[in-house]
């Protein structure tokens, strides 16, 4: 994140010195949503990479993949009250903390990664994260991400907006996805993330909309096919501890937790991205028919959704996204 004033990592560990063995040495158990091989999983082996060199290896993390440690809210919830260490989530279940990280859930505000990456890296991101931290004690250390979305489904491709209509599509556990997708013509109803894969399968769901790396960690080519590349939502997937564990850290070993999601956040993003890009292309091989729907009637159909959220959210707040100007 972008203002944190952390002294030079070099100057951290001159300053232990001698006294680095009698640091407390900490293994934290760390919750993912996704698999081993997953973006998200890129990012946190390259946090705990750093966080066992930066510490001389008294720092190391554990990971826990699929859900071990619950669904993503429960994480959230659990993280809080320092039931578990850290994790990484999408922002889904967050707006149920505070109404600013339902922006997350608010369709086409993002134009494209750089504007997505430029927002969160500014005053923005710094004040969402703290929102968080006021609301949850959670403290967000690093705005890694999920990607933005798309649209799959097993009853046809998506060519046209019209071609939603009466799909039965699962959102996740959100007020404002359900109403995007309503716009949009499709049945919408949310459901926990653990549910998904199975709901489809039985087909008592018949659409998602997820990344693309998710798309294929989760392998919904094997229940789903056909893909839309509708980029409706940019979704980010924070790297989370726990308020109070942090704040029981050393000064020294905070500095330490800080940089090393600093150095992990940009590799997560770009695998995410590389990932991105790629597995378009492994999910058509492996047989999904993949359709680039004009998208210029899903923003028209949507408005009224972000009209209607707009002050929910923070109007200010979602204006500076929408609007958001790296600068140059």
């Amino acid at each position: 994140m972008r203002h944190f004033n952390i002294m030079g990592i070099t100057t951290v560990m001159a300053l232990l010195g001698s006294t680095a063995l009698a640091q407390e040495s900490r293994t934290f158990d760390v919750s993912l949503a996704l698999g081993a091989q997953s973006h998200h999983a890129v990012g946190v082996h390259k946090f705990g990479e750093e966080l066992e060199r930066l510490s001389e290896g008294r720092l190391k993390i554990r990971p826990h993949y699929d859900n071990a440690l619950g669904a993503e809210r429960e994480v959230v919830e659990g993280i809080g009250l320092g039931l578990i260490d850290m994790g990484v989530t999408s922002t889904g279940p967050m707006g149920g903390f505070t109404n600013e990280f339902l922006l997350f859930d608010l369709p086409y505000i993002f134009r494209d990664h750089a504007h997505a990456h430029g927002f969160l890296d500014s005053e923005h991101g710094d004040a969402l994260a703290q929102r968080l931290q006021d609301a949850a004690g959670v403290k967000i250390i690093g705005w890694m991400e999920n990607g933005f979305r798309y649209e799959t489904n097993s009853v046809r491709p998506i060519n046209a907006l019209e071609d939603l209509k009466g799909i039965k599509h699962r959102t996740q556990e959100s007020s404002v996805q359900v109403d995007t997708w309503t716009a949009l013509g499709a049945n919408a109803a949310p459901m926990a993330w653990t549910e998904v894969f199975t709901a489809l399968q039985q087909g008592v769901m018949e659409s998602q909309e997820n990344p693309i790396p998710t798309i294929y960690d989760v392998k919904f080519n094997e229940v789903q096919d056909y893909l839309a590349m509708t980029q409706h939502v940019y979704s980010p997937a924070p790297l989370m501890i726990g308020a109070q564990l942090f704040d029981s850290l050393s000064p020294e070993d905070q500095a330490i937790v800080l940089e090393a999601a600093r150095i992990a956040t940009p590799v997560q993003r770009a695998a995410s991205r590389e990932m991105d890009e790629r597995l378009v292309g492994e999910l058509e091989a492996l047989g999904m028919e993949v359709t680039r729907p004009d998208l210029a009637p899903f923003r028209e159909a949507v408005q009224p959704v972000i009209d209607k959220w707009k002050d929910t959210v923070g109007t200010e707040l979602v204006d500076a996204a929408a609007n958001f100007q790296a600068a140059q």
